[in-house]
């Protein structure tokens, strides 16, 4: 308490001074990491911004924001926005000065002339005071925007976001277009990368108008005070055009964009799996990846075409085998790791995985599994001519969202039966739900099974999508991804489930230029979740209310000790006047 008194007698330009100094960091961190120049070669607006200099610029944008966030009053907003973000540009202004006097090559490979242009905007040693004007302008802004009404300021931020998501898959939406008929007007509002400055401006009216209809209108306040059955009546539609988009998303966009939500769906299935364990069970499983293994194996083995093949069955009749081969394997691994507990399961379980793709790989398994060159010539699941609606990509599309949707379905069902809340009650406490009647032992293993029953039918559409398995594809960054999009969409969550395989497999798929980067926005995704929203993107009902209901209540206690604080009094002093008559 004494720390937060002294920050309110400290002085208020502190405050600004040292968030803008978080935002130099920040700011040179993303340009000496090559983040600048390389996403330089991708325009945001043509001729105008590139993707590169818009990843600098929100720097010095969230720097002034978070600083004007901090102010009392509508002068102090504007200051202190004002002073953050000169602050974080003058950092870039020294990190070009002193790149001019010292070569800092020798350090970090991207402290070139061509990072200098960039954060000079090509005005060479005289652009110096750039950065820093650049964000003292972008500091006023954001203050003066921060003082604006609440309906301008989302309408301000969503049209901008929408600029840059329109133009992040520019490409993807010319294409149709141009095939569609609609060449001029797609030539009009995209450019062969990124957007013209005419469509900037009309992605984002079309952006901040729907913000501002939807919230005059009171959209949201009058869809949840709409009763059930209305609410139904309108989602009906709305899931009929959905489903219709769904199934003409692959001829609109094409057959790349159909294997990255092939590659999605894929996911989605590992994500049912794991979070019937991990999420509703509690029970965390790092070698989820073995069950995918035994899938995939067991369908390219019984399909194969090449000399590993065993039996060549049809696609459709290797799956179920997959299925309960990899569910036999789940009760193998939940019999011996199921009187264990927390970071002893995940290191028993993170073990079994890397035992199953160190054999796959080995010289001892190489006369059947083929060792590191694996298993080929897994055929498509239906055989098409070139030319059919089928061929390609587009047919494992369909495959994988059918058993997506199927899994789905099972896992919401379960999730609401009497196992499901067994499951939910082991996860709470163990030894309470067994003191409640709850078989631990049968609860548990049943929940390692369906997990790995599922994640080997992922597994056999991965032997479909590759048409090849090798050891190589089981590594423990598929355990680690899986479990990373259940964290982020929500923890026993289903369509959390969803969002999260949208949000962390579909949309760095779809940008594989920028691998060599894709780790880096993974962590910080991670660290954006588990700050500002730690029960995930798309949480249950019951996570929700038991994360939220402890933070008010941490409030309520916390509020009367800092009141007390500041004005000097004890805290028991003014409970015991509020309880006096």
């Amino acid at each position: 308490m004494a720390t937060l008194a002294a920050a309110q007698r400290s002085p208020a330009w502190r405050t600004p001074l040292l968030v803008g100094l978080v935002g130099a960091v920040g700011a040179i961190y993303v340009s000496l990491v090559g983040i600048v120049p390389v996403f330089d070669k991708r325009p945001l607006v043509a001729g105008v911004v590139s993707f590169g200099q818009v990843s600098a610029l929100l720097v010095l944008v969230a720097a002034a924001l978070l600083a004007a966030r901090r102010a009392a009053t509508p002068a102090e907003t504007v200051g202190f926005g004002a002073l953050a973000g000169f602050v974080a540009g003058a950092g870039l202004s020294a990190l070009v000065l002193v790149g001019q006097l010292v070569d800092l090559r020798q350090i970090t490979i991207n402290a070139g002339p061509e990072l200098y242009r960039l954060l000079t905007a090509g005005l060479g040693s005289t652009g110096l005071w750039f950065p820093a004007a650049l964000g003292l302008g972008v500091g006023v802004a954001g203050g003066l925007l921060a003082l604006a009404p609440s309906t301008l300021r989302r309408a301000v931020g969503y049209g901008l976001l929408g600029v840059l998501v329109i133009g992040l898959f520019a490409g993807l939406l010319r294409a149709p277009m141009v095939a569609g008929g609609l060449g001029p007007l797609a030539r009009l509002l995209f450019a062969a990368d990124g957007v013209t400055p005419l469509g900037a401006f009309v992605s984002f009216l079309l952006v901040a108008g729907y913000v501002v209809v939807t919230r005059r209108a009171g959209l949201r306040e009058r869809y949840a005070a709409m009763a059930p059955a209305r609410r139904r009546a309108l989602l009906g539609p709305a899931a009929v055009v959905g489903l219709a988009v769904v199934l003409l998303l692959p001829h609109i966009l094409g057959p790349f964009v159909a294997h990255v939500v092939a590659f999605v769906a894929l996911y989605v299935l590992l994500g049912f799996g794991l979070n019937i364990t991990l999420g509703l069970a509690g029970l965390l499983d790092l070698g989820f990846v073995a069950f995918f293994g035994v899938g995939a194996y067991t369908v390219a083995l019984l399909t194969s075409l090449g000399p590993l093949g065993i039996a060549d069955w049809p696609f459709w009749a290797a799956v179920p085998v997959a299925v309960v081969l990899a569910m036999a394997f789940g009760g193998f691994l939940g019999l011996p790791v199921l009187g264990i507990r927390g970071d002893y399961l995940a290191i028993a379980t993170l073990g079994f995985g890397e035992i199953i793709r160190i054999l796959a790989g080995s010289d001892l398994l190489k006369a059947w599994l083929g060792g590191p060159q694996g298993i080929t010539n897994i055929p498509k699941p239906i055989e098409v001519p070139p030319d059919h609606f089928l061929a390609g990509p587009n047919q494992i599309y369909y495959i994988a969202l059918v058993f997506a949707a199927f899994v789905a379905f099972v896992a919401y069902r379960l999730r609401e039966s009497r196992i499901g809340r067994a499951w939910m009650a082991i996860r709470e406490d163990e030894d309470v739900a067994e003191a409640l009647g709850i078989n631990l032992v049968q609860t548990k293993l049943l929940a390692y099974m369906l997990g790995a029953a599922f994640a080997g039918l992922g597994g056999a559409v991965f032997a479909g999508l590759v048409g090849s398995i090798f050891a190589s594809s089981l590594t423990v960054f598929v355990s680690i991804n899986v479990a990373a999009l259940i964290i982020v969409g929500g923890m026993g969550s289903n369509p959390g489930v969803v969002l999260g395989a949208i949000f962390l497999i579909g949309v760095p798929e779809l940008f594989r230029e920028f691998s060599e980067y894709r780790f880096l926005f993974y962590g910080i995704a991670l660290i954006a979740v588990m700050r500002f929203r730690p029960e995930g993107l798309l949480p249950s009902k019951i996570t929700r209310r038991e994360l939220h209901t402890v933070e008010e209540l941490a409030e309520e206690v916390a509020e009367p000790a800092i009141e007390a604080d500041l004005a000097g009094e004890p805290v028991g002093a003014r409970s015991s006047e509020a309880s006096s008559p």
